[in-house]
């Protein structure tokens, strides 16, 4: 096989490796030059290394079977190498497998800001083993897609606005009708609550020390740390000018009806 090898072999060889090296490289010229809104950040890095590696394996095929190996021969040795990885790193290929269905599902993309478990960030990139997020307190956290496709994913940024729901209590003996009117009249002044949906009060039920009502506005996304830090604020200030109690929590000591009350007995500091 290697004595009739020559220069000319070798050539149309190299410049077979060399052609698909400059396609290679143009096709992924060709991925970046795409709008966004054709395709997203994360489906161009995916793509961007199928079609690399696909075309370079293509062409170094091509360059092999010109310098006279016998192809059939490196395929077996290549399925027998396949099988012993493939037990090896089954981690790895299901990782893979679900980088897949990840991008198929574009339930996030890069720059996204997601919630897993107790960790929420911004999608760094979407790769065929792993996710990468950049926490808010600026940590590094790698995700493996497969531990992703088992867990709840919470995209935060997938929609233009976001809903904030106050939990709020007042007494028992305060107006309810009061105190929904002031938090409407609450969310009509902050100029961060969205008219349109329109804000909403639920009556959550009585609770040990309160009347729980849980007070829903609407604000757009880039707003919403702003609205919710504000919207807080604003509640305080207008139960203390109208006077409604958010109330502390209440305990009362039962001895039984027999018993006598709990001698209670007020001892006045001296004077120093």
């Amino acid at each position: 096989m290697f004595e009739d090898l020559n220069y000319v072999i070798l050539i149309r060889a190299l410049s077979l490796l060399i052609v698909g090296w400059l396609i290679a490289r143009f096709a992924v010229h060709a991925i970046n030059g795409m709008s966004e809104e054709r395709l997203k950040a994360h489906d161009k890095s995916i793509i961007r290394q199928i079609t690399r590696y696909s075309i370079l394996a293509i062409f170094t095929v091509m360059a092999v079977h010109q310098l006279g190996f016998d192809l059939s021969v490196l395929l077996g040795a290549a399925g027998v190498l396949s099988v012993a990885v493939g037990f090896a790193s089954q981690t790895s290929v299901s990782n893979m497998i679900s980088g897949i269905f990840l991008l198929g599902e574009r339930s996030f993309s890069v720059g996204d800001v997601i919630k897993v478990g107790d960790l929420t960030g911004e999608v760094l990139s979407v790769d065929l083993l792993s996710v990468k997020l950049r926490t808010f307190d600026n940590l590094y956290v790698r995700f493996p897609n497969e531990n992703l496709m088992k867990s709840t994913v919470t995209t935060l940024s997938r929609f233009p606005i976001r809903r904030y729901d106050l939990q709020v209590g007042i007494a028992y003996g305060q107006d309810i009708r009061r105190a929904r009117d002031v938090l409407l009249e609450v969310a009509r002044d902050f100029h961060l609550c969205l008219d349109e949906p329109a804000p909403l009060i639920i009556m959550q039920g009585f609770g040990e020390s309160s009347i729980d009502i849980q007070f829903s506005v609407w604000a757009m996304r880039t707003r919403y740390l702003d609205m919710r830090n504000g919207l807080q604020e604003r509640v305080k200030e207008a139960f203390d000018r109208e006077g409604i109690e958010i109330p502390f929590p209440h305990r009362t000591l039962y001895a039984g009806t027999d018993s006598k009350p709990f001698p209670v007995k007020m001892i006045a500091e001296e004077p120093k």
